[in-house]
């Protein structure tokens, strides 16, 4: 079945094209290289794996309930279209809401997979050159997976949302190398991994739980890049190229906020736009929502230099100004270790099962004898 028939509004075109501007920079220097970003390049490679085997794709998914998402974080739970609501449409709901935050993580990752490839090109030093390519490669398997996902266990998908596309848009459009990095790496890999994880770390459904874990540990590695990459380079720039970043950064924020609301989905239901904008911002869930989703983008912002007065106003604004003292490394080593346990548990109960399989035939045999 093709995409276009999966989408709930079909979008006007199945491609995108975004002028692409700036240089491609070639690095003669090929034993030269920052030790970090070597190391991490290593791990990069050392850390590849295959969505296909890696994840069991044979757990099954009920689309009506995907996430086992509570009726108390639904935006319509209280109110008057909640009370009209049946059994079914309630499960149609939590499919819907499902389809479209997958469907954004899916968009997003082709848009990081898009970026990585751009700053391959674009970034001055080898050393980024090779981890990017990685990078890469990590995102072209997010991807894959977020698709599979929402072909085979929810057959639903939403078109990206116009703020996120927006973004994209001004990240790939800008001609300085340093963009990408910025606008993909801090931003909406910070803000994605934020959403990953609360999912991750909610929902009692095995197998979107494997998803996030696995795309989160490599994702802890893209984040932990662009700080060392753009924290070098942040140093050498004046006060005014730092402002100019700033900007870009406060302009970006704004935007993944009010991508969060999920309006798409409540006017599926019926709901006038305007209504739904009311209803999404009078959630308590999604007012906790925002403020953790911001929970890896302003220490690292914070931690590359971008910290200017006007920054910090927006983020006082904003009210997570206080998370800029958060510990991201902290969060990264967790992100990496929750993944490895899947990993040791999962091959814990195969070897299980491998045991009995082996003393069930020995016992046949001894019984045939």
């Amino acid at each position: 079945m093709s995409t276009r028939d999966l989408y709930t509004t079909a979008p006007p075109t199945l491609t995108w094209q975004v002028p692409a501007t700036g240089a491609a920079r070639f690095s003669w220097e090929y034993d030269d290289g920052r030790e970090r970003l070597l190391a991490l390049y290593q791990k990069g490679k050392d850390k590849q794996w295959d969505g296909a085997t890696r994840i069991d794709w044979d757990l099954e998914v009920d689309p009506y309930d995907p996430l086992g998402t509570p009726d108390e974080v639904l935006t319509l739970h209280g109110t008057r279209h909640w009370a009209k609501m049946t059994e079914k449409d309630k499960g149609d709901l939590r499919r819907h809401y499902a389809s479209w935050q997958f469907s954004q993580f899916l968009h997003g990752e082709q848009g990081a997979m898009v970026c990585a490839a751009r700053i391959v090109e674009s970034v001055p030093d080898l050393d980024a050159k090779f981890y990017s390519a990685t990078q890469t490669m990590d995102e072209a398997r997010h991807a894959e997976i977020y698709g599979r996902f929402l072909h085979d266990k929810i057959g639903m998908l939403y078109p990206i949302n116009d703020n996120l596309q927006g973004l994209l848009d001004d990240t790939l459009r800008d001609s300085r190398w340093d963009m990408p990095y910025l606008g993909m790496q801090v931003l909406i890999e910070g803000l994605a991994l934020a959403a990953f994880g609360m999912i991750r770390d909610t929902t009692d459904k095995p197998l979107p739980k494997q998803i996030l874990a696995y795309v989160m540990q490599d994702e802890a590695r893209h984040v932990a890049f662009g700080r060392m990459a753009l924290r070098d380079y942040y140093r050498q720039l004046s006060d005014t190229e730092l402002r100019e970043r700033e900007e870009f950064v406060i302009e970006g924020c704004h935007l993944m906020r009010d991508r969060l609301r999920g309006v798409e989905v409540l006017e599926n239901f019926g709901i006038p736009k305007k209504e739904a904008e009311e209803l999404s911002e009078q959630s308590e869930f999604l007012h906790l929502f925002r403020k953790l989703l911001f929970s890896r983008i302003v220490p690292c912002v914070k931690d590359i230099g971008l910290w200017g007065e006007r920054l910090q106003k927006a983020y006082l604004d904003m009210g997570v100004f206080d998370l800029g003292d958060s510990n991201l490394d902290l969060l990264m080593a967790q992100d990496e270790e929750i993944a490895e346990r899947l990993d040791a548990e999962r091959f814990a109960t195969e070897e299980r099962a491998r045991v009995t399989e082996v003393a069930d035939t020995i016992a046949q045999g001894a019984t045939t004898d």
